[in-house]
């Protein structure tokens, strides 16, 4: 693979007037260009799969990649991007979520769009797309100037090898940069398209094949990927600031498989899937980065047949308090998909009703605990439902409730057995938060410095491997692996 330079910049429409360097300033604009992938109120508006090229609508996942989400949002939560639907033509589009209200700018080019292409938002308003050209893959950045679109060419990487894919990344939890990952047969690169110097950088390449894809600093330094090797596939923490130097990071038995689904920061708080306490059937567990405290598989997070629960935000802000940190899940099954909460300190998952339009599988918390789920229907193209979770005082002692065998849905029982909660507005009164105590973490070692530290560099924590522990003589509820 090798990268190509860009080209001079370019503007989308015939409009020459340049490169707004913030499209923060561009009024929402008044031409309605239709929704994207959803249209009315079925709620499976941007439902979408990376294809065989790397990403976007009309595919279908491969291996153990998760459903792609309707939208992408930056960690800072001021702005996602999607690629919506006109008609039969699809068109990237950026939304402003910082605001008062949240508004949608198209961002169309001269023609339309493939429907493999894949957008994410940048922190300055910009939105990175993602084009494939035969064996080219074409990166550019896209901007609001005026009635037109401006168009900023980063490069291209070229993968000779027809089989290679290439997708996006999350976004940086900078905000200013962009990596890609490439998966050829027998390795796997990772690519800087955006924030660089000059076009595409290769800045590590990995032996066997690799998936996921989770941020584990507040820099965009750790980068955890789950690493197929000898039919086993293991988490490792990838240094991109020293040459994309490789440690362990999830190995909790040496016949399992093991991968990092999410990671948060401030509390070190992981969420994980494996088959080492149920061979042959993943598990959703969670654990803490830096920490030498098992991993734990909740009873309440076992899943019927036929569903999947996908974990898709985590609440920013707790330091050093994991066990409290509120969990978004998405959960698919034979009856469509909805909206699950939990916290590690819980024992039971709230199942919510996902807005009519959601962009499934999207959506970030407030660091007050307010979830917030961006969507789009025929009546607003442009919404943002922000819903206050009912959290329940548990018992402080007696079995986790089993879960439900019987199939599961927005209006049945969930997968705790529990029946969908309503939303609770976010002017209702506060609700109580039980007190939990905190695991003992090392400060040193954790993702955040200590209370009232100020230094002079970012710290940046070193993963811990979460390593192998006996599955026997645990509690029934709970199952920890180490």
């Amino acid at each position: 693979m090798t990268a190509c330079t860009p080209p001079s910049p370019t503007t989308g429409h015939g409009n020459d007037a340049g490169r707004e360097k913030d499209g923060t300033n561009a009024d929402p604009p008044s031409r309605d260009r239709g929704e994207s992938g959803a249209s009315g109120a079925s709620g499976a508006s941007g439902e979408y799969a990376y294809d065989s090229r790397g990403g976007g609508p009309g595919g279908s996942t491969g291996g153990d990649e998760p459903p792609a989400p309707g939208c992408v949002i930056t960690a800072d939560g001021a702005y996602a991007a999607r690629l919506a639907l006109d008609g039969e033509s699809w068109f990237p589009e950026r939304w402003t979520l910082d605001g008062h209200e949240p508004y949608a700018v198209p961002l169309p080019g001269n023609q339309p769009e493939e429907p493999g292409t894949e957008v994410l938002p940048m922190t300055d308003g910009r939105v990175l797309i993602h084009r494939v050209a035969g064996d080219l893959h074409l990166f550019s950045l896209l901007y609001p100037t005026g009635p037109g679109t401006g168009e900023l060419p980063l490069g291209a990487v070229e993968c000779a090898d027809p089989t290679t894919r290439m997708r996006l990344l999350p976004p940086s939890p900078c905000g200013e940069r962009a990596y890609a990952l490439a998966l050829s047969r027998t390795a796997t690169a990772v690519w800087l398209v955006a924030g660089g110097t000059f076009g595409p950088e290769l800045v590590a390449q990995l032996p066997g094949r690799c998936s996921g894809g989770v941020w584990l600093d507040a820099t965009g330094r750790l980068l955890a990927l789950d690493q197929e090797s000898g039919g086993r596939t293991k988490s490792v923490a990838v240094d991109l600031e020293q040459g994309g130097a490789v440690s362990p990071l999830l190995q909790i038995a040496d016949d399992s498989n093991d991968r990092v689904l999410l990671a948060d920061p401030d509390s070190g708080l992981l969420l994980i899937r494996s088959d080492a306490p149920s061979p042959g059937h993943d598990r959703l567990g969670w654990g803490v980065l830096g920490s030498t405290l098992p991993v734990r598989f909740p009873e309440c997070l076992r899943v019927p047949e036929g569903h999947r629960v996908t974990p898709f935000a985590i609440q920013p802000g707790q330091i050093l308090t994991p066990e409290s940190c509120a969990v978004a899940l998405r959960v698919d099954g034979p009856r469509g998909s909805w909206v699950g909460v939990w916290r590690p300190a819980a024992r039971r998952v709230l199942h919510l009703p996902a807005p009519d339009g959601w962009l499934t599988g999207a959506g970030l918390w407030s660091r007050e605990g307010v979830l917030q789920l961006p969507y789009a229907t025929g009546v607003v193209r442009c919404g943002v439902a922000r819903v206050g979770v009912p959290w329940v005082e548990e018992p402080e002692e007696g079995p986790e409730e089993s879960p439900s065998r019987e199939g599961a849905g927005p209006s049945g029982t969930g997968t705790s057995g529990a029946a969908p909660s309503a939303a609770v507005p976010v002017d209702a009164p506060p609700v109580d938060t039980p007190p939990v105590d905190a695991p003992a973490v090392d400060a040193q070692s954790a993702s955040a410095p200590p209370v009232g530290a100020e230094p002079s560099v970012p710290v940046v924590a070193r993963p811990v491997p979460l390593q192998q522990a006996p599955l026997e003589g645990r509690v029934p509820e709970e199952v920890a692996v180490g």
